[in-house]
């Protein structure tokens, strides 16, 4: 007996046939409240787990209750480092600082470099800044340096959104990857540094390179007036760029510090170790990086103590959707694990011999490609595939929050608001955005899922 049923008070059932059509049905409906109905993601999960509860043989009087367990679990666990990147993106974004590093950057750029510049700027902003935030931030950059540059849009935008995807989809703190080391109990240091080895060579081959073939596949672009033109700069005074860089990096450079303790000291009555676990876990990293930057990014850029109070209490607005859809999505992973689908699935897996990485891949990919959204489909293939997790390695756990982080990513569609948000900014047509953002979205996945699986024949 599962030790989850018992918490949840859910029973067992040993029929996978039924598992199986329950969770065909739960997704099924909640792929269509989403895409069709228009439902926000938060119910639709809410119903989905209420349903697949339901079908799985669950009493009236529980079905709700693995969902309310995993939803508080999840925003316990992730809400608060959701909150706190939050905070850092708004004080980069209020303060200049987004701008200091892009002007920064470009300044030292050939023409030929752009490109590659493009998709630094928007890894280094992309690693506190959630995709549409980052998004809002880079189009009016992208599109100023395509001026100044005299070069196609299309060139300098795919490595920038690009950058800012993968770090999405592979990268804590974003909320996908941070759920997924949550469901499958991988450490973050190590699915950050490893998830840092695959973004690199994947980011090199979905950004500057494949824009290359992008350029010639869209042709050439009139972008919106009303976003093409330029900047307006914050007068006043304003944060430099080593503080700036350094504000952004120091969560990082501390959660990997943590890492490699646990892999060189290995001693948790070590005293350095004691405190590289306490400041390099995700919360008091970020929580640092978020008082550091009141300093280095709000008071250099001059504002008040009001004013700081003030755009950090903004950021927190536009948030609590996501929040919420993450928790839902927390819920509905537990219902899964505790009316036996994770199970059922791991044996499954079993007895045809699939690789757990590549499952957890196609599984992501098929909710990627249903939903429209990559967050849903981590939090949900992660739950499918978090018995597979039991008795692995550190690092092949940690492979398998990249392998579903990266599923996640593929080929974004209609049914995707980034979609959308990318059409618009770039002035695209639908086919356009198919043939650059869409393609350049499954590139990512198929190539970080090409990099994972020998990898974890490696290490």
């Amino acid at each position: 007996m599962n030790p989850h049923l018992l918490a949840a008070g859910l029973p067992h059932t040993h029929s996978d046939g039924r598992l199986l059509l329950a969770t065909l049905l739960s997704i099924g409906v909640i792929v269509l409240a989403i895409s069709k109905l228009k439902l926000h993601p938060f119910l639709a999960l809410t119903v989905g787990s209420g349903l697949l509860a339901a079908i799985a043989g669950a009493p009236f009087d529980q079905l709700m209750t693995s969902f309310s367990t995993g939803f508080g679990a999840t925003v316990t666990s992730v809400g608060l480092l959701i909150g706190l990147g939050a905070m850092l993106g708004k004080l980069l974004a209020d303060s200049g600082g987004a701008n200091i590093i892009a002007d920064t950057v470009l300044a030292r750029s050939s023409k030929r470099m752009l490109p590659w510049a493009m998709a630094l700027i928007a890894a280094v902003l992309g690693l506190p800044l959630f995709f549409e935030i980052g998004v809002v931030l880079l189009i009016p950059i992208v599109l100023l340096v395509a001026k100044r540059g005299n070069m196609s849009v299309i060139r300098v935008g795919i490595p920038a959104l690009a950058g800012l995807s993968v770090l999405h989809g592979l990268i804590p703190p974003h909320p996908g990857p941070l759920v997924a080391v949550d469901a499958l109990k991988a450490n973050l240091g190590v699915t950050l540094a490893l998830g840092l080895l695959i973004a690199v060579p994947t980011l090199v081959i979905a950004g500057p390179l494949f824009a290359r073939v992008a350029e010639r596949w869209v042709g050439p672009l009139a972008p919106p007036q009303a976003v093409a033109a330029e900047q307006s700069q914050r007068s006043g005074p304003a944060p430099s760029f080593g503080a700036v860089l350094a504000t952004i990096l120091l969560p990082v450079v501390l959660m990997l510090a943590k890492a490699l303790a646990d892999v060189v000291i290995d001693n948790p009555k070590d005293h350095a170790q004691r405190i590289l676990d306490f400041i390099g876990s995700p919360l008091i990293a970020l929580l640092l990086a978020v008082l550091l930057a009141m300093l280095t990014l709000g008071r250099a850029a001059g504002f008040t103590r009001s004013r700081i109070s003030e755009t950090v209490a903004s950021s927190l607005g536009p948030i609590a959707g996501i929040v919420f859809i993450v928790g839902a999505g927390g819920g509905f992973k537990q219902t899964l694990v505790d009316v036996g689908v994770g199970d059922a699935v791991s044996h499954w897996a079993t007895k045809l011999h699939i690789s757990a990485l590549l499952l957890g891949w196609l599984i992501a990919v098929l909710i990627r490609l249903a939903t429209g959204s990559a967050t849903v489909a981590t939090i949900t293939a992660a739950g499918i595939v978090s018995p597979l997790a039991t008795g692995m390695s550190t690092t092949h756990t940690a492979l398998l929050v990249l392998a579903v982080g990266a599923g996640s990513l593929f080929f974004s569609h209609v049914n995707d608001a980034g979609f959308w948000l990318v059409k618009e900014y770039f002035g695209m047509s639908v086919g356009q955005t198919l043939k650059s953002w869409s393609v350049m979205e499954t590139v990512i996945s198929v190539v970080a899922i090409a990099l994972i699986l020998p990898l974890s024949l490696i290490i």
